[in-house]
């Protein structure tokens, strides 16, 4: 069922408007163009866009089908021209329909059972939601709060958030084994190891100078390199030991050229320059390329090597907590880099000169002394990293005596908690498992009465009461026949065979609709849902009809109505709603007439301002009828139908109500068989339960049927010595009604 309605930014519910704790049976009084439509098509199709800010809430989550009697039904159904067929058990045996009955009794048991623990099961929920809740906060106050401050360190990733702490209190409680140790014992561990941490410290890169070593011992640098001793100039320039002048003079002679570069005299011929060649053959040539080579070399290991030492130097001069010797680092850098220097000028000299033998100064000793340096600081930074990496497990070993300390301090409220907590789970799994166990046993029911309504269900008795009906109420010009061209299909037809849909009366249209709507009701426009629950939204079922028609809309309804109160059928809520006051009072009618019902609510809907308000009556109807306005009612009305349910309610409410009367001493007080069969059928209303009254109706009636009624009526109060009561009503002295 619906629990609650709420509409907004719909029409004129401009302003959030909530329905409120609806029973089985509600009635919803409005004027017209206070929202009442509103609400039908909210209900008829509230998935659609407009209702995005529309809601309705259901009864343990559990949706019924819901069906709407409003101008759309009327449209939808009858404007097509022909009605689809309701599927009813009109054609089971007997013993069938006793048998689906009892299955449709068993399936409202299952149904009962599961919404009763379903119902349980949201009860133990709550209290275990309400339960943790408690204890959150509890413990957020009484752990959290008291310690945050001394043990922050501790609370880091579970203090951001209640559900965080009260997580890893339950995780801690279940898991933790640390010894337990004493809180002065833990306070000046945390004053220690939760200062300042120590950081992992990168290792320096040992320098690799292995082949700078290899190229300063090549034999090269010793070896004179000369030109061929076997040219005649040979003698001359080694005898003068000229080599490495003759080499730079040869480099500054044009290929062409006839004057000396020294002499600056024509003296250089062809064979001279032949024997210069000559001289500086093949093996010089090589040894010359490879000195160079080795010497680009040795420069580039060299530079890279010293860029690498000054990089060291820069960094960690800027740090204040460098673990390298830095001072004797920097001392041996600057003597590494002037025995580079002293290098770099031996090896241009050795360009420059090849015959000249050189020593280049050996820098493995300098480079050797940087690597012993570094390799001691890789050796503490190797201990440092070893600490913080202990400081991490002893960290983690506090933190996690310090969880210890917290459980074992609170360890009687923790311990409490869990106990009641795991006895909650229990019951709730205990209760989920049978509320699985009769949801699954009423869905397997309901598709075994499925599978068996298949069988003997059918349309055509819904047409043959439909028609029935018609015929009952004077409507014989039509009847409700099948479709030849439809297969579970009706349409209605005149007398001549005619289709008869355009020429109907709006109020014939509204009475065959409304009786079509019921029987959707009681089954379904498909074969095997007949069993189906279902919700009715009745939305102003009586426009546009006669008086003696109203008499049977409203007779219907509350028969309804009686059903869903005495939880008899698929019917499970009514929610009707209308804007005139007598059908609401005569539908709304119960008993003694001011009956208070838990089943039943009343609203009033108002529009102010364009704007829809609502207010709720609970169980006290707040459209009633007095004593007084039946008698003001019955002196101005002249419609036999009114009149009649005028006299019976005065009756009711006078002797049988106030007198105590019975029925048959009513009816023994007049002489006469005509009198004694009017007074009946005035009272036969009363036992027919039948309490409907009609405004601003009217049916041609004989006058002097209405006058034998009205002398009856007045009869009873003379013949029951009441007259004076009947006198004081009508206010009149002697005057007999003639």
């Amino acid at each position: 069922m619906i629990k609650n309605i709420k509409l907004h930014n719909i029409a004129t519910y401009i302003d959030p408007v909530e329905i409120k704790n609806l029973k089985k049976v509600n009635f919803i009084y409005g004027s017209n163009g206070t929202g009442k439509t509103t609400i039908s098509n909210f209900l008829y199709d509230s998935n659609e866009e407009i209702y995005s800010d529309c809601k309705k809430e259901w009864y343990n989550n559990t949706e019924l089908e819901t069906l709407v009697y409003n101008k759309k039904f009327r449209e939808e159904y009858f404007e097509k021209g022909k009605l689809s067929g309701v599927f009813t058990l009109g054609k089971a045996s007997k013993d069938e329909i006793n048998i689906i009955n009892t299955k449709k009794e068993e399936l409202k048991n299952l149904k009962e059972q599961y919404l009763k623990r379903e119902s349980s099961l949201n009860t133990q929920n709550n209290k275990r939601d309400e339960k943790v809740l408690m204890f959150k906060e509890e413990i957020w106050k009484s752990i959290f709060q008291k310690h945050k401050v001394l043990f922050k360190e501790a609370f880091v990733g579970s203090m951001k958030s209640k559900d965080a702490f009260y997580d890893k209190i339950i995780k801690e409680f279940k898991n933790n084994t640390t010894p337990l140790l004493e809180i002065e014992i833990i306070k000046t561990k945390s004053q220690t190891i939760f200062g300042e941490p120590p950081k992992r410290i990168d290792s320096f890169d040992v320098i690799d100078f292995k082949r700078l070593v290899e190229i300063e011992k090549d034999e090269i640098w010793q070896k004179k390199i000369i030109g061929k001793a076997d040219v005649d100039i040979a003698k001359l320039i080694q005898k003068l030991n000229i080599d490495d002048w003759i080499i730079k003079g040869k480099g500054l002679l044009d290929e062409t050229e006839t004057i000396c570069p020294f002499c600056q005299e024509e003296t250089i011929t062809s064979d001279f320059k032949t024997q210069l060649d000559e001289f500086f053959d093949e093996n010089f040539t090589k040894d010359l390329k490879y000195i160079k080579n080795f010497k680009e070399e040795y420069l580039r290991e060299a530079t890279t090597i010293v860029n690498q030492l000054n990089q060291i130097e820069k960094k960690e001069n800027d740090n204040k907590k460098t673990i390298l010797n830095i001072n004797l680092f920097s001392a041996n850098l600057k003597t590494l880099i002037s025995e580079f220097s002293v290098n770099k000028e031996y090896l241009q000299s050795k360009i420059s000169e090849p015959s000249r033998e050189i020593n280049l100064t050996s820098i493995g000793e300098q480079l050797d002394n940087l690597n012993s340096l570094l390799t001691e600081a890789n050796i503490s930074i190797d201990n440092h990293n070893k600490i913080v990496l202990d400081y991490s497990n002893e960290k983690n070993e506090l933190i996690s005596s310090i969880w210890k300390y917290l459980i074992e301090d609170n360890k009687v409220n923790i311990n409490s908690y869990v106990k009641e907590l795991e006895s909650l789970n229990k019951s709730i799994n205990g209760i989920k498992g049978q509320y699985d166990e009769f949801k699954e046993k009423h869905r397997l029911l309901k598709v075994a009465i499925d599978e068996l309504s298949l069988n003997v269900t059918s349309s055509e008795p819904t047409v043959i009461q439909i028609n029935n009906t018609l015929k009952t109420y004077g409507f014989q010009s039509f009847t409700i026949v099948p479709s030849k061209k439809e297969d579970n299909h009706y349409e209605i037809q005149r007398e001549d065979g005619s289709l008869a849909e355009s020429t109907l009366s709006e109020g014939e249209v509204t009475f065959i609709t409304f009786l079509y709507f019921l029987q959707i009701a009681k089954g379904s426009l498909e074969q095997g849902k007949i069993s189906e629950d279902k919700l009715l939204v009745i939305d102003d079922p009586i426009s546009s009809l006669d008086s003696n028609i109203l008499f049977v809309v409203s007779t219907l309804i509350k028969n309804i109505l009686k059903d869903v109160r005495d939880d008899k059928g698929n019917i499970l809520q009514v929610i009707l709603l209308t804007h005139n006051v007598f059908f609401h009072k005569e539908v709304s009618f119960v008993g003694g007439g001011n009956t208070k019902l838990n089943s039943t609510h009343f609203w009033i809907l108002r529009k102010k301002d364009k704007k829809s308000t609502i207010q709720i009556f609970g169980q006290e109807n707040p459209i009633h009828s007095s004593y007084e306005l039946l008698w003001k009612e019955l002196k101005q009305e002249n419609s036999l139908v009114s009149v009649q349910n005028t006299m019976r309610r005065i009756i009711e409410n006078y002797f049988r109500l106030l007198g105590k009367d019975r029925d048959d001493k009513l009816i023994g007080k007049f002489d006469t068989r005509e009198e004694q069969d009017i007074c009946r059928a005035l009272i036969s209303w009363i036992n027919d339960g039948s309490h409907t009254i009609n405004d601003d109706l009217y049916i041609e009636y004989q006058d002097d049927t209405i006058n034998n009624y009205k002398k009856v009526f007045r009869a009873i109060f003379e013949k029951t010595k009441h007259i004076e009561h009947y006198k004081m009503m009508m206010e009149e002295e002697d005057e007999v009604l003639a």
